[in-house]
This record gives C-alpha cells, sequence and structure tokens, in this order.
C-alpha cells in the first residue's frame, strides 16, 4: 500500500503559500479566523481540526476524523487568532505610523532649513 501526499487544497481550511509555508483558517460566525503559518500541510490540517473541535464542529468535517481531538491539539496548538476585523485595525495602526514618521521626517527638514524659527520659537 502507498502512501500518497496530500496537496494542500486536499485539506479544509489549508492554503499554501507563494513562499512555500501553509495557512491554516476557520470560519466562526462569518469571521475567518487566521489560525497561523504552518511548515507543512499536515500541521496547519490539524489546527485547523483542533479550531474545528474546539468551535463543536462535527468530526465528519474534519481532516482527521479518525484522530482524536487532543491528539490533534498537541501536534498543532493553536495560536493567537486573528480576525478580519483585527487585521483592519492592524493596517489602520500601521497607517497612522506611517504618517507620524512622515511628519517627524518633515519636520526635522523644515528645522534644517529654517534654523532661526527654532531660535525663535525657544
Amino acid at each position: 500500500m502507498s502512501i500518497r501526499r496530500l496537496r494542500a487544497s486536499d485539506f479544509r481550511g489549508v492554503r499554501e503559500r507563494r513562499s512555500g509555508a501553509f495557512s491554516s483558517e476557520i470560519w466562526f460566525r462569518e469571521k475567518r479566523l487566521i489560525l497561523g503559518t504552518f511548515d507543512t500541510a499536515e500541521e496547519a490540517a490539524y489546527a485547523h481540526d483542533a479550531a474545528a473541535w474546539r468551535l463543536l464542529r462535527h468530526r465528519p468535517n474534519m481532516n482527521f476524523p479518525n484522530v482524536s481531538s487532543q491528539r490533534a491539539q498537541d501536534l498543532a496548538p493553536l495560536p493567537r487568532v486573528f480576525t478580519d476585523e483585527d487585521l483592519h485595525v492592524h493596517r489602520r495602526r500601521q497607517r497612522r505610523l506611517a504618517i507620524a514618521e512622515k511628519d517627524v521626517e518633515a519636520l526635522v527638514v523644515w528645522r534644517g532649513g529654517f534654523p532661526q524659527d527654532i531660535i525663535d520659537e525657544r
């Protein structure tokens, strides 16, 4: 009996990244929960199964229905869960930080060009 290597698309909730790593995600209450990035598709699938078990999903909807849920959690402990809302907040903070950095750069350039204004301000 030969063992066939499964592609990422053969696993529920697993996507292969361009880098060759595999990301795992699951949907819960109309929100996509990103479970993390893993080296192998199997690890990502175990992470999906552990999350599915915690979300009380039916065993037939899991990648490895014959593996105990505790074993799935041991093989791929759940990382911090990111929602689309978390990513949106992070992007907004990144934009604000970029704007603040540009403001500081502009102030440094201005101070270099107008030293008399700095003296007058003091």
